[in-house]
């Protein structure tokens, strides 16, 4: 056989293939889209968070929690699947921790709250952080205070020796003039004896 027409078959089997693998996805994509009838539907929650809830075509109710800058908790996951309703917290590293149902309302709680009902223990260094945080302000507002009580008094003692120095320019003037005078009589008495 020569190689074109060995060349030709390859390709001619590999377009059947192709056209067959393309039908049978197209197929799939449909069944899967009829099989899988969800609702989803998000909303902003409280504590910077989104809640996003999805029901499936079976019943079944999950609602998940995201938390935007939580450092204790990341996500809260609600199932409700047949009237039972199972609660799992996921921590920013992807602990996961099964929350009971006597602790608080976890699609509406804080996040530290939620963390708490996990059992995850706050970081202490947040705390120093922000206690630090604090203790810089107040420092910062004390040497504003100072600077302007500081700024104050150069103003008024700056005015007070601008006057000085204004009423100190009157008397040397006023001397100048009477020496002048004096100076000027003693002439005319010598002259005019």
């Amino acid at each position: 056989m020569s190689k074109k027409i060995w060349i030709g078959l390859v390709i001619t089997a590999l377009a059947m293939v192709a056209t067959a693998c393309s039908q049978s996805n197209d197929a799939n994509v449909n069944t899967n889209a009829n099989n899988t009838a969800s609702t989803t539907v998000t909303t902003t929650g409280p504590d910077n968070s989104e809640i996003t809830t999805t029901t499936d075509s079976n019943g079944v109710k999950t609602e998940t929690r995201t938390f935007k800058s939580n450092p204790r908790v990341s996500r809260v996951v609600v199932t409700t699947r047949n009237g039972t309703r199972t609660v799992k917290a996921y921590s920013p590293s992807g602990e996961e921790k099964e929350v009971t149902n006597s602790d608080p309302d976890v699609l509406h709680a804080s996040g530290d709250a939620v963390a708490d009902s996990a059992g995850w223990v706050k970081d202490k260094s947040v705390t120093a952080a922000d206690k630090t945080k604090e203790g810089v302000k107040t420092g910062v507002d004390k040497t504003v205070d100072v600077s302007k009580k500081v700024a104050n008094k150069t103003v008024d003692t700056s005015k007070k020796v601008a006057d000085k120095t204004v009423d100190t320019t009157k008397t040397v003037v006023d001397k100048t003039k009477e020496g002048a005078k004096k100076t000027g009589n003693a002439i005319k008495k010598v002259i005019n004896p």
